[in-house]
């Protein structure tokens, strides 16, 4: 006799109330969205991820002195271009790498304004790896939050796509420019 079983492991997709639940050796995961998260802006002022319900969603972690500074002023350009297409971009500072971002929440926003003109929604400063890493990146990162893949944020400007429907669908290297064509693409369709 012969079986179609693949590592004896199966895997199946459903569709239940709208959300997709994976079935892993009789094991259900919600797959969840970046919907149920609400934050704080830099100014202190509440953020609910569930007002973007609709939107493309590109969540990068930032930090005012790394060599990849610069990359605010691709993620300003094309947030710009796109964001009257239902696209939008979530800056969370994050201080997590070589103490690149130091600075309080004011200090970060008034970096951004005067250096790079910053027009789109920047949170507060959070933790995007280790034991205080922040709820939004434990879903980002865990798959069994996310129901797309396993990661890890492996420097500043790390980039996060969430599609209409608040999936992540992809997850960039800190090294891919904002503007690669890729992400446009991605943004157009």
């Amino acid at each position: 006799m012969c079986s179609c079983k693949q590592n004896s492991k199966e895997t199946s997709v459903l569709a239940s109330n709208n959300n997709k639940v994976t079935v892993e050796e009789n094991n259900v995961m919600e797959k969840e969205t970046i919907y149920q998260f609400k934050v704080n802006d830099l100014y202190g002022n509440p953020f609910d991820f569930s007002s973007l319900k609709g939107h493309k969603i590109m969540i990068v972690n930032t930090a005012s002195k790394c060599g990849l500074t610069p990359q605010y002023e691709q993620l300003e350009e094309i947030y710009k271009t796109y964001k009257d297409d239902s696209f939008v971009i979530i800056g969370f500072p994050a201080n997590n790498f070589k103490g690149q971002e130091p600075g309080t929440n004011t200090e970060i926003a008034a970096f951004c304004e005067a250096n790079y003109g910053v027009s789109f929604p920047m949170m507060s400063k959070i933790s995007v790896k280790g034991d205080d890493m922040d709820a939004v990146y434990k879903f980002l990162t865990q798959k069994n939050k996310n129901g797309f893949e396993d990661s890890e944020v492996e420097w500043n400007f790390q980039k996060y796509l969430i599609d209409e429907n608040g999936y992540v669908v992809r997850v960039v290297s800190p090294k891919t420019l904002p503007t690669d064509e890729s992400i446009i693409s991605w943004i157009k369709n």
